[in-house]
C-alpha cells in the first residue's frame, strides 16, 4: 500500500488531469463550426434553359464573417458535367459556391462564359449574406472550369458587362485548364481538337502584366490531356516576359488530367496565404 502522501499526490494529479480534460473538451466543443449546404440557388433569370442550368450550391460555415469565397466551376469540356464540391474544400472555413452553367451545343460557348460571369456577379452581390468578404472572392475550376476561370480573370469584357473587373478578384486558380482556345470552341469553329489555336477565346491571348494572383495547377506533363501542362507552362513563360509577377505553375507528378484531389490542398493553402496578405 503506498504512503498516504503518495495517495494524496495521485488523487490530486488525477483531479488536475480530469479538469484539464474536461476543459479541453469544452473548448473543443465551443470551437466546433457547423456548416450548411444550400442547393440549386438561381443566379440568373430567363428562358427554360437558364432556369434549368443557371443554379449554384452554397456550402458555408454558420455564424462567421469576413471569410474567403471560392466560386468553383465544374469540368466536362463545356459540353457536360455538373456542379460539385471537392471534398477537401469542405469545412476549411471557406465559403464555396459551386456553379452549373448552360452547355454546348445548346448554347454558344460565349454564352457559357456569360453564365459564369453572372454567377460571379451573384457571388459579389451575396457573399456577405453567407459570411463572406467581397475582397476575398476567388475563382477556380477543373478542366473546362479552369478555362472559364482564366477567361473571366484575364479577358475583362465578361465581368465588365456586370459592373465588375478582374482586379476585384482575389485570385485565379485554374486546375488543368486550357490556356489556348478551348477544344469545344474550336469544335464550334470546325477546327479539330489537335490543331491548337490562340485567338480572343484563349487565355493566352490576354497575357498582361497586371492580373490577380494567377496560380495554374496541372497534372504530370507525361500523363495530362493533350499537352495541357505545356500550354500552362507557355502561359507562365509569357506572363513572365511581360513582367507579370503574380503567376505560378504547379505540376503534380504522377497524376493525369483527373488531378483535383491532389490539387485541392494547394488551392486552400493559396487562398489562406493570399487572404493573410490582405489583412
Amino acid at each position: 500500500m503506498p504512503p498516504l502522501s503518495s495517495v494524496k499526490y495521485l488523487s490530486a494529479l488525477f483531479l488536475v488531469l480530469t479538469i484539464t480534460l474536461q476543459t479541453t473538451r469544452a473548448q473543443t466543443t465551443d470551437n466546433v463550426i457547423s456548416y450548411t449546404l444550400e442547393e440549386n440557388i438561381p443566379y440568373a433569370t430567363g428562358d427554360d434553359l437558364i432556369a434549368e442550368y443557371c443554379k449554384l450550391d452554397a456550402f458555408y460555415p454558420n455564424d462567421r464573417s469576413d471569410l474567403p469565397v471560392l466560386v468553383y466551376f465544374h469540368g466536362g469540356g463545356l459540353k457536360g458535367g455538373t456542379k460539385n464540391i471537392p471534398e477537401y474544400f469542405k469545412e476549411k472555413e471557406i465559403i464555396v459556391f459551386t456553379v452549373n452553367y448552360r452547355l454546348y451545343p445548346q448554347v454558344a460557348t460565349r454564352e457559357i462564359l456569360d453564365d459564369a460571369a453572372k454567377a460571379v456577379k451573384w457571388a459579389f452581390d451575396h457573399a456577405e449574406d453567407y459570411g463572406g468578404s467581397t475582397e476575398k472572392i476567388f475563382l477556380s475550376g477543373h478542366s473546362a472550369g479552369g478555362y472559364i476561370t482564366s477567361m473571366l480573370g484575364l479577358d475583362s469584357t465578361y465581368l465588365e458587362k456586370y459592373d465588375l473587373h478582374p482586379d476585384m478578384i482575389a485570385g485565379l486558380i485554374p486546375l488543368s485548364g486550357h490556356t489556348i482556345t478551348h477544344m469545344t470552341v474550336r469544335e464550334e469553329m470546325g477546327i479539330p481538337e489537335t490543331r491548337p489555336v490562340v485567338d480572343a477565346m484563349a487565355p493566352l491571348y490576354h497575357v498582361k502584366k497586371e492580373t490577380p494572383p494567377y496560380i495554374m495547377i496541372t497534372g504530370d506533363r507525361e500523363l495530362e490531356l493533350l499537352g495541357r501542362y505545356e500550354e500552362n507552362a507557355y502561359m507562365l513563360r509569357m506572363m513572365k516576359l511581360v513582367g507579370n509577377t503574380n503567376s505560378e505553375l504547379f505540376e503534380l507528378q504522377g497524376y493525369g488530367h483527373d488531378m483535383v484531389y491532389p490539387a485541392a490542398p494547394i488551392v486552400v493553402k493559396k487562398i489562406k496565404e493570399i487572404c493573410s496578405g490582405l489583412k
